[in-house]
């Protein structure tokens, strides 16, 4: 019963518009009054969160990421990736999925991956003639990618509230990646093939695919540095998000000269702003969550499930299920942060690998991205594209498809997930 009370409490809180981080934190610090604990357990639970080494990953990664952006990195980036393969059949699409892909192993950001290539593609892919909703899908579901790709900001803040390694983490979601890549350009594929309507590209000239892949090697060149100096053990997540602000500045400031005085300003801000909003929600996440540890709904909820449910495939249809409803009203790292420190040691107690379930549920939330009423890729395609938010949210529904497969395949086969991290 006092579970039910304190989720009607919080959508009550949500449904009146009151932000994530202050529902959770006023919450979680209401409870603590109620239940007869010290509110000083609020302020020191924030200052615990907040001084952790590894979330300063967080905001480099969003500057790195941005600082690309706004030098016009996707245009190069994407450019490239079309001269090699525009002459296949839905080259274009092909490319802007492969031109995901690529940039969300540089910046570690969905919305900025979304905006980026969408910037330049959406205008390209309607120019040739691909279908209006399946063009705004497909924006919207690659920059998905940026999450599920390393680096992920999503991946840092599990790494950092379960005490997993981030790096593990990283290397376990190249796999899953992947995966979603190769199936997403398999269905645009298909769907140029079976739908057709699209302008099909004459394969470049080898001079042209030399020209913009030299365009396009130092974004190229950050992407191997960021994720190389992580996989070898060179620098940590933190650090190597350092490094890739400093090239990305010196990428777009002075080998590129793309980036101006303003656009960096502007960077710097978006930044700021974003980076605030994250680190507000992960303090208010974690005064909710010391709040109801104390109340051992934890502790309950695990109790529950292994008593009612005894098999780790109906856990997962459960939970995916809930996540999914979820994902209707929570953005993403919300989700993060309320539902792991709940369903975690459920699914420990069912035998279920913690990267394993890390990798699961940024698939999952990866999901929540692309979901109305909260989907931030959805706005971000709306507000690039201008079009109204039904389009884009009925142009994602087969793309949610592929990804609930990956699902799929990463229950069947768990190695999808863990082979590089632990046995390569």
């Amino acid at each position: 019963m006092t579970i039910i009370l304190i989720l009607a409490a919080l959508f009550a809180l949500l449904l009146l518009r009151v932000p994530v981080a202050f529902a959770l934190a006023g919450l979680g610090l209401a409870l603590l009054i109620l239940g007869g604990f010290s509110p000083l357990m609020a302020p020191q639970a924030i200052l615990s969160t907040l001084d952790g080494f590894i979330l300063l990953a967080v905001p480099l990664f969003l500057l790195m990421s941005n600082i690309l952006l706004k030098g016009g990195v996707g245009r190069d980036l994407f450019g490239a990736v079309h001269a090699w393969v525009g002459h296949w059949p839905g080259g274009l699409a092909v490319a802007t999925i492969l031109s995901c892909g690529i940039f969300a192993a540089i910046s570690g950001s969905s919305v900025a991956t979304a905006a980026t290539i969408g910037t330049v593609a959406i205008p390209e892919m309607i120019k040739r003639g691909y279908e209006r909703r399946f063009v705004y899908g497909l924006l919207a579901a690659g920059g998905t990618l940026g999450i599920l790709i390393p680096p992920s900001i999503p991946m840092i803040v599990y790494g950092f509230i379960t005490e997993e390694s981030v790096i593990a983490l990283f290397l376990a979601g190249i796999g899953p990646g992947l995966a979603l890549v190769v199936l997403f350009v398999i269905y645009a594929m298909i769907h140029a093939r079976f739908m057709g309507g699209y302008t099909k590209d004459r394969p470049a000239t080898w001079a042209e695919r030399r020209s913009a892949s030299i365009r396009a090697l130092p974004s190229m060149a950050l992407a191997l540095l960021v994720i190389g100096s992580i996989y070898t053990g060179a620098a940590t997540p933190t650090e190597a998000a350092a490094v890739g602000f400093a090239a990305a500045l010196l990428i777009t400031g002075v080998i590129l000269r793309t980036l101006t005085w303003e656009r960096f300003k502007e960077a710097v801000l978006e930044s700021m702003a974003t980076t605030v909003a994250i680190l507000l929600i992960v303090a208010g996440a974690k005064v909710f969550g010391k709040a109801i540890t104390l109340y051992r709904i934890p502790q309950e909820i695990s109790v529950f499930i292994t008593q009612n449910i005894d098999t780790p495939i109906m856990f997962i249809l459960v939970v995916s299920l809930v996540l999914l409803v979820m994902g209707l009203v929570f953005e993403a790292l919300s989700m993060v942060l309320i539902m792991v420190p709940v369903l975690l040691p459920a699914a420990l107690g069912l035998g279920l690998d913690p990267i394993w379930f890390g990798i699961y549920t940024v698939v999952m939330v990866e999901c929540a991205l692309i979901t109305p009423p909260v989907g931030l890729n959805l706005y971000v395609i709306q507000s690039v594209a201008r079009v109204s938010l039904s389009d884009v949210a009925r142009g994602v529904i087969p793309f949610l498809g592929l990804m609930f497969l990956t699902v799929v395949l990463l229950y069947l086969w768990p190695d999808l997930a863990l082979y590089i991290p632990f046995k390569l």
